[in-house]
C-alpha cells in the first residue's frame, strides 16, 4: 500500500518530504512489530539491542557507556534498561576496578539463551517484515547509509 493510502495524504511539497515521512512511517510499523515479536520473551526493542551488544563481547565486558554508544536508540535511559535486564539475571554487573561509579557489564547464559531461541526466528521475521529480495536489502541499506552520509 502507498503511504498516501497508509496515511490518507494525496499530495506532498516534495519528494524528499514524501520520503522522510514514508521512512518514518515504515520505521514506527517495523517498531512495533519488533515490540510484538519481543513480547513472548519478555523483552524490548532496546534490551535486545544491548544483549546483541553483549553478545559481541562475550566472554569479555564492557561499560554502559560503551554500550550506549552502540545502541541504535542513543536516546535509551541507559540505567534503567540495564537495572531491568539484571533483575531477569539476563545480564551480570560488577563494579568497574578504575571507577567505582561505574560498572562493568556482560551477558549471562540466560541472555545468550534467549539470544539463541530469537535467533532460530528472527530472520524469518525480519525478511518477512521487509517483503524485498535480498538485493532490494542491500540496496536499500547502502540508500540509508548514503541518507546518513
Amino acid at each position: 500500500m502507498s503511504i498516501e493510502d497508509e496515511i490518507k495524504q494525496a499530495k506532498f511539497r516534495t519528494a524528499h518530504q514524501k520520503a522522510v515521512i514514508n521512512l518514518i512511517f515504515t520505521t514506527n510499523r517495523m517498531l512495533g512489530r519488533q515490540q510484538d515479536f519481543f513480547k513472548p520473551y519478555g523483552i524490548t526493542n532496546q534490551q535486545f539491542n544491548i544483549l546483541r551488544i553483549l553478545r559481541g563481547q562475550y566472554p569479555g565486558k564492557i561499560s554502559g557507556a560503551e554500550i550506549k554508544g552502540r545502541m541504535l536508540d542513543k536516546n535509551s535511559d541507559m540505567s534503567r534498561l540495564l537495572e531491568r535486564l539484571d533483575k531477569k539475571k539476563l545480564i551480570e554487573k560488577t563494579p568497574c576496578a578504575s571507577d567505582k561509579r561505574a560498572a562493568d557489564i556482560a551477558i549471562t547464559q540466560k541472555g545468550l539463551d534467549i539470544l539463541a531461541e530469537i535467533d532460530r526466528k528472527i530472520e524469518v521475521v525480519e525478511t518477512e517484515m521487509l517483503r524485498l529480495t535480498p538485493e532490494e536489502a542491500l540496496q536499500l541499506s547502502h540508500l540509508l547509509d548514503k541518507s546518513r552520509g
